[in-house]
């Protein structure tokens, strides 16, 4: 067994398995960092349904692939409202710099080109009673290859199996709010990302580096530490320039 293959196990059973309570958000941000170093793509993201049967974000690697999620939102179109929306898998689809009108989604196209992504591809978040979402994978200048979707693939449905144990134990409607608070947690996030970056004089992603690795040095729950960053109560250990 190759190094690759031992990183790949460690990450399936990293999603697969976590102890009661845990924490929805971060699992599938889990899913998108584990979706970067393995399949090598540039960022990946999450979106789900929500009850109103609308496509939203969850999370994402980068602040790249969450302005291009939200893009999709406000432009109606792209691929992460397809692949949502349909509930399949997305083969890789190359964006050519020629000619962007002609693409699929031809203002998405633009506006992922700008920020250096050449190619998307989708595989969908499910469990076994239902189809929840979809893992977007964005690239730039490697197209995914099929080895690399069935990777993803993997890895969202072991994130899949983690959900599904939790929803045995909760309804159907339960399981759907708690992706529902998920996405409200995720505008907490937000909020603590942009305290840190100011005050510490960072950027963005590296705020999110930072209080992510103090949640979990802590084992503190991430929402929970964000919502009282949020609120102004900086950590002492965390409240350092770099």
């Amino acid at each position: 067994m190759t190094r690759y293959d031992v990183l790949a196990t460690q990450a399936v059973l990293d999603l697969a398995s976590r102890p009661d309570g845990f924490d929805v958000l971060e699992l599938l941000h889990d899913l998108t960092t584990h979706a970067v170093s393995l399949v090598g793509v540039r960022s990946a993201g999450v979106t789900i349904l929500n009850k109103t049967g609308q496509v939203d974000h969850l999370t994402a690697s980068d602040e790249t692939c969450l302005r291009l999620e939200e893009d999709q939102r406000e432009l109606g179109e792209g691929p992460c409202l397809d692949s949502t929306r349909s509930g399949n898998a997305l083969a890789p689809v190359v964006l050519h710099t020629a000619h962007p009108d002609r693409q699929r989604w031809p203002r998405f196209t633009s506006r992922a080109l700008r920020a250096g992504i050449t190619s998307v591809a989708a595989v969908p978040l499910r469990t076994p009673r239902q189809p929840l979402g979809a893992l977007n994978l964005m690239s730039a200048g490697r197209v995914p290859t099929r080895e690399d979707l069935s990777l993803a693939q993997v890895l969202a449905d072991a994130a899949g199996v983690c959900l599904h144990h939790r929803q045995t134990l909760l309804a159907r409607d339960k399981l759907i709010g708690q992706l529902e608070t998920a996405l409200e947690s995720r505008i907490v996030i937000e909020q603590a990302k942009g305290v840190l970056a100011s005050r510490l004089g960072l950027d963005v992603d590296e705020a999110f580096t930072r209080l992510r690795g103090h949640a979990r040095s802590r084992q503190q729950k991430l929402t929970e530490l964000a919502a009282r960053i949020a609120g102004g109560a900086i950590p002492a250990e965390l409240d350092k320039a770099p």
